[in-house]
């Protein structure tokens, strides 16, 4: 009964949200026989239009991409996925139901039941890291990728084994990894540690930024606070130190790589290393005074970015 309080609950925020973005938003949601889970996502565009596939980060929802789901609705189909543990996707309550192939196979599922086989995939984040998995183990699938403040993760791996500053940077990665602690400490005084990550001067949305509304952090907070909505999210980072580095590493897709230079958690210089492991065109775009959450931060310019990529031909690198 909890549970089912649970989803009608953040279903109603779900709805309230899409009628707030001002923008023809519909909330939907696939049920998986296989793996037994119900996925949330919300859509905007017309069905049958190229299918373009949108998945957060942490701590994120689908709604981190209302402004993407706006813009790209006129020459897509546009889905923005509450991945698995998060929002009103089922969370299973084991870690190893986080492991890195599961995730990846959720992404190949959900483009099967959306009569999708292939799509334009963003991701930012921990989204970044499932959408480079995505495009080296599915290349076929990937029609371009884009990731957000996010590098390959080889580069990631070995990067913050030779370079302290990141690894202080990743502390949280460690952290994640101690039972029950973390969701603790995310939950006391009202949420404060999650308000922070978004609005601190050292973590938080850069002042030239797009600034979260009151509405919008209370959103974050409200989908959060929901009995064991922490445990999924953190138990995405408990299985991490089992799948990398990666045996198979080489990203054959077309690659628009955008970063925020003031990104408190990922070294800009991690972005630069990126250009090898991808054997296709390859673009990196570093925004000066952005933040990590950079599609919610300078949105205008992320969209023409992304425009801009979408539109020009992109050549096979030799």
């Amino acid at each position: 009964v909890g549970k089912l309080l649970f989803f009608n609950e953040v279903e109603m925020l779900n709805i309230f949200l899409c009628q707030s973005t001002q923008t023809s938003l519909k909330s939907h949601a696939l049920y998986f026989q296989d793996s037994g889970l119900r996925f949330h996502y919300v859509a905007a565009g017309e069905r049958g239009k190229p299918l373009m596939l949108l998945l957060h980060g942490f701590p994120e929802f689908w709604y981190s991409w209302r402004y993407q789901l706006r813009e790209f609705k006129s020459e897509y189909r546009v889905v923005a996925l509450d991945l698995r543990g998060y929002g009103e996707t089922d969370a299973p309550i084991h870690r190893q139901n986080y492991k890195l192939d599961c995730l990846i196979t959720d992404i190949k599922d959900i483009l099967d039941s959306l009569g999708y086989s292939k799509c334009v995939l963003i991701g930012h984040d921990w989204g970044g890291m499932i959408a480079w998995l995505i495009a080296i183990c599915y290349p076929e699938m990937v029609m371009k990728l884009i990731v957000i403040n996010f590098p390959h993760p080889n580069v990631f791996t070995e990067y913050i084994l030779r370079h302290p500053a990141q690894l202080l940077k990743s502390s949280y990665y460690y952290f994640f990894q101690i039972p029950w602690f973390p969701e603790f400490m995310f939950s006391i005084n009202d949420f404060k540690v999650l308000k922070h990550l978004f609005t601190s001067h050292s973590t938080g949305i850069g002042r030239k930024g797009c600034q979260l509304t009151t509405e919008d952090l209370e959103a974050y907070i409200y989908v959060f606070s929901q009995p064991g909505a922490l445990s999924g999210p953190i138990n995405h980072y408990r299985n991490i130190f089992s799948c990398l580095p990666l045996k198979h590493h080489m990203v054959a897709t077309p690659t628009l790589l955008l970063w925020g230079e003031n990104d408190a958690f990922m070294e800009v210089e991690m972005a630069e290393v990126t250009k090898i492991y991808v054997k296709n065109y390859f673009r990196l775009t570093i925004l000066s005074e952005a933040s990590h959450w950079l599609q919610q931060d300078q949105p205008d310019i992320v969209n023409k970015l992304i425009w801009t990529f979408l539109k020009e031909e992109t050549r096979k690198k030799d």
